[in-house]
């Protein structure tokens, strides 16, 4: 059997909803105690499962050089440094479906203890009162709900507030007309979900979009007797304003889950405000929930770690399922038609187009970067680039990426071009795939055409065409046990330039080419590997 995926589960995860992995003998699962067995364990692992209190950073990447996944099991990943994990090649991935419901029912749950003023009351009883007259509350039949954001959880509270006869009013810019219609929605800009909601609950990530986006202003034009709720993300809310407008009167209530930072600090002075209710980031705290993510999450490591699912990866073009067996041949060619073209490429990359024929546009960007993946290859090696950070390391050399979508043409019916600009040349390589079992070949280089398979090693020569140049080409390969499999020469014109296309069962050492590009007819002589 061959070696196991090792998989780190932290944040005392229960094993029991990891069971696409726990009952897989393809994994081996490692649940670290303390810093040292983390330690231990990051060198061995291929994939890491986190809550919320496992911060990855830099530092805890560096100690993982055989990682290939990270994931998050819930939907926010504040926790996690995306940017370096771009820059690490490292897929990030998270559950976002487990604990919608569960986060919906806590809004609602907070909705009603901030109307009828249950927790006042309960800790007023709770300190042997009983003062009734102090908790008189409001009923939410006929209040406008504004929702800020209806994706999953929003539409969930929308559904269960017009339940208990609320309206419902929302400002989301990704949702449509159609959807609003089917989730008795009515659509409207964010000052007036502000002013015209009576339950304001916000259902956003966090974004430099979104970072304070309630704030004083937003704050002094809702209603005095407006509820506040954030069960989204600690930071949407400035909390200094909160604060002020609860201690002013500016709004009656508010109810907090989350926390620009979290645990909430003991001297927070969110504590002890009045009309507050704060709860510690209970969203997910069911067990239902819990059992929902972790198993969410299992089966997207497990797809990212054993068949290159990367469909739910927040860092990276999305493919998966069907989409990804479709692409998986085209994206092999891009990879492959890119490997050539870096590999000919003289001086520092500028610009590099990807133009494909016979596709789809929605296809462009998972093919470039598979086409950066090959291109960038023999610059930085294999171990440093891959389908996650190409672009990344592209736009952060200053490469620029154009794409282009082209008619389908009639030679070939999927077809792929790369042309690289570099400081000395610009390089033109393209490839096709043939038959219908998709047989990846290189087509083009320079004009130049031909048909050879990317595999192994392929020796591309610039030469004269004139006799006996292939000949000793043969021979002093054979000289060096270079078995050949294709060679393929393509000319403009007889007696002038050719471009040969020589594939080999093996490597060739720099020497060997050293030694071809003393012959006097050869102008140039490269090496593109196919393999890793």
């Amino acid at each position: 059997m061959s070696e196991k995926f090792v998989v780190i589960a932290t944040d005392k995860m229960s094993l029991s909803g990891l069971v696409a992995l726990t009952e897989d003998d393809r994994f081996e699962i490692l649940v670290p105690n303390g810093e040292e067995e983390m330690r231990e364990a990051l060198g061995r692992a291929h994939g890491l499962i986190v809550r919320s209190a496992t911060k990855v950073t830099r530092e805890l990447l560096e100690q993982a050089p055989n990682l290939r996944v990270v994931g998050r099991a819930g939907v926010g990943v504040d926790n996690i440094d995306l940017g370096v994990a771009t820059e690490f090649g490292i897929p990030v991935i998270n559950a976002p479906e487990g604990n919608t419901v569960s986060a919906a029912e806590l809004a609602m749950a907070l909705i009603l203890t901030v109307a009828r003023n249950v927790s006042w009351a309960d800790a007023s009883v709770q300190g042997g009162a009983w003062a009734r007259s102090q908790f008189s509350g409001i009923e939410i039949r006929g209040k406008t709900l504004g929702l800020v954001g209806a994706g999953r959880i929003g539409a969930e509270v929308a559904l269960r507030a017009q339940a208990f006869g609320m309206e419902t009013i929302a400002h989301d810019p990704y949702l449509t007309e159609e959807r609003a219609k089917e989730l008795r929605i009515e659509r409207v800009e964010l000052g007036d979900v502000i002013s015209r909601g009576d339950v304001i609950s916000l259902h956003v990530p966090l974004t430099p979009q979104t970072e304070g986006m309630i704030g004083e202003a937003e704050l002094k034009v809702m209603k005095s007797t407006a509820i506040l709720v954030n069960t989204a993300r600690g930071g949407v809310v400035d909390e200094g304003a909160l604060i002020a407008a609860l201690e002013s009167g500016e709004i009656a209530a508010a109810a907090l889950d989350v926390y620009e930072t979290e645990p909430l600090p003991e001297d927070s002075p969110l504590r002890g405000v009045q009309n507050l209710v704060l709860t510690p980031h209970l969203g997910a705290s069911t067990a239902e929930a819990q059992e929902l993510v972790s198993n969410e999450i299992a089966l997207g490591v497990s797809a990212a770690l054993l068949e290159g699912d990367l469909s739910k990866a927040l860092n990276a073009p999305a493919i998966g399922g069907e989409e990804l067996e479709f692409l998986r041949p085209l994206m092999d060619l891009a990879h492959k038609v890119g490997r050539v073209a870096g590999a000919l490429g003289r001086g520092g990359m500028r610009k590099a187009d990807i133009s494909v024929a016979g596709l789809d546009n929605e296809i462009l960007s998972p093919l470039t970067a598979a086409a950066m993946t090959g291109v960038l290859t023999p610059v930085l090696g294999a171990r440093n680039v891959n389908y996650v950070n190409a672009l990344h390391l592209a736009t952060g050399r200053g490469i620029e990426l154009t794409t282009t979508l082209q008619p389908p043409r009639e030679d070939y019916a999927k077809f792929l071009e790369i042309v690289l600009e570099t400081e000395e040349q610009k390089v033109r390589v393209a490839g096709a795939l043939l038959g219908e079992q998709h047989h990846p070949r290189i087509v083009q280089i320079d004009g130049y055409e031909l048909s050879v398979k990317p595999e192994r090693c392929l020796i591309v020569l610039r030469n004269n065409d004139v006799p006996g140049v292939i000949g000793r080409v043969g021979t002093l390969l054979a000289q060096h046990g270079l078995n050949i499999a294709e060679y393929i020469q393509s000319r403009e014109a007889e007696g002038g330039l050719a471009l040969a296309a020589v594939s080999v069962d093996s490597k060739v050492s720099p020497e060997f080419l050293e030694t071809l590009s003393e012959d006097d007819d050869i102008l140039d002589a490269r090496a593109v590997y196919f393999g890793a």
